[in-house]
């Protein structure tokens, strides 16, 4: 899905030179699902270590999400080190985000995901109704970057409770949910390839579902691969990775391809110059 944009199609050069945001290639699309598998272990994991207190974790992570997206803001081009860990934070706090509204405000998984999508539709309609477009190759401005980044943590809120509902509602297990949203994804690229679905549709339906995508990974590669006596019924038969040692190993893969993403865009000259 690489024409998402909605727009006249532009040399490659020139959009990266106007845009803050990476072009619609498979790296893209590799590292997403990379950036939302590590948002649903390393939330975990920090929750984990400062005490299994939502609220507190939440807050730090908020924290550093607010000065990751400070620096972005600053920058004058699309900067993939910064750009990628703005995105890594974005999936932690909107996994906490969800988490907290659940287990603490005693939000169902239903609602909030009805909230989540309501609330990221109403972005979307703003956002083309003050800009008129939602190309993705056209954040140049502040605001337009402004409502970029609020779609994408309602994204990543919205995939955290629609995944979870379908987890708990049909209690598919791991790997048929990897199956499920890996299936759907591929049904919305084939759409828009063969029979014209809308590209700006294709590209963030596409988007939402990496996040669930991401999620049923993290759970398969973290979980242990048997349940105990008295374990909760929701875990097991993963690959016992356990939340670190699989939030390690994405982290890794995030870095080695954030480093050829780095590595390319270096080659081109048009593409880093400001």
């Amino acid at each position: 899905m690489t024409t998402t944009t909605g727009q006249a199609q532009t040399s490659p050069g020139l959009r990266n030179i106007l845009s803050k945001v990476p072009e619609v290639t498979l790296y893209f699309w590799v590292i997403k699902v990379l950036c939302t598998t590590v948002g649903e272990t390393f939330a975990d994991f920090l929750n984990g270590k400062l005490g299994d207190n939502l609220n507190r974790t939440t807050l730090v992570m908020g924290s550093c999400l607010a000065l990751a997206l400070l620096v972005q803001f600053r920058m004058r081009r699309y900067v993939p080190g910064v750009y990628w860990v703005a995105v890594v934070l974005l999936s932690v706090v909107g996994t906490l985000i969800t988490d907290n509204m659940v287990e603490h405000f005693g939000v169902s998984l239903t609602t909030s995901t009805i909230l989540f999508a309501v609330l990221m539709l109403a972005t979307f309609g703003v956002w083309q109704l003050t800009e008129k477009t939602l190309s993705i190759h056209s954040i140049h401005t502040v605001r337009r970057e402004a409502f970029y980044w609020t779609a994408i943590l309602f994204t990543f809120a919205l995939g955290t409770a629609a995944g979870d509902l379908i987890a708990e509602k049909y209690d598919l297990g791991y790997g048929k949910s990897v199956a499920l949203f890996a299936g759907l994804i591929a049904l919305i690229t084939l759409a828009h390839w063969k029979l014209g679905l809308n590209s700006i549709l294709a590209f963030w339906s596409a988007y939402v579902l990496t996040r669930p995508l991401g999620a049923s990974i993290g759970d398969l590669m973290s979980q242990p691969r048997h349940i105990a006596a008295d374990a909760d019924p929701g875990t097991g038969k993963g690959f016992g990775l356990g939340t670190t040692g699989t939030s390690i190993v994405f982290l890794v893969l995030i870095l080695a391809v954030v480093i050829v993403m780095t590595r390319q865009q270096n080659r081109h000259p048009a593409l880093a110059s400001d």
